[in-house]
């Protein structure tokens, strides 16, 4: 039994990258107890084929390009990645401001606001910029800087 769940932790690895938590839940019912699923976990990231912080990294640098460092924070807690990760990966990828710009051009393009008169497509711009978890700060940065160039 100790080879299937090998062989089947490696065919799912061979797919994509998992963290410790993921990889676990998945091959758990192919386990006889709770200690062969955990030195398997452990063997398999002992000899590198399974790391947390590689999911992070290759996480974010698929998705930064359209969400904000809450959102991608949250998504790789609730996978299993320590926060210690977390922060470390988003610290090495591109800051959050450039991003937020990249995806409000994108999506808004250039238009400038006016400060008053447009409170309603400025509140549909924040909403959209939050729901995708910029910051408030990178928001307000994103649409101030953007009005009064």
């Amino acid at each position: 039994m100790q080879h299937a769940l090998r062989e089947r932790a490696l065919r799912l690895l061979a797919h994509r990258e998992y963290t410790r938590q993921e990889l676990s839940s998945k091959i758990a019912p192919l386990a006889e107890s709770p200690e062969q699923l955990a030195a398997l976990v452990d063997e398999l990231t002992a000899s590198d084929l399974l790391s947390d912080q590689r999911y992070a990294s290759t996480r974010i640098n698929s998705r930064a390009g359209r969400l904000g460092d809450a959102r991608l924070a949250h998504e790789l807690r609730v996978k299993g990645v320590s926060t210690e990760l977390v922060q470390a990966a988003l610290a090495a990828g591109e800051d959050e401001l450039t991003r937020a710009r990249r995806v409000w051009e994108r999506r808004f393009g250039c238009q400038p606001i006016a400060s008053v008169a447009d409170a309603t497509e400025r509140a549909r711009q924040i909403r959209f910029l939050a729901g995708r978890g910029f910051s408030a700060e990178t928001i307000r940065r994103v649409l101030y800087t953007n009005s009064e160039e």
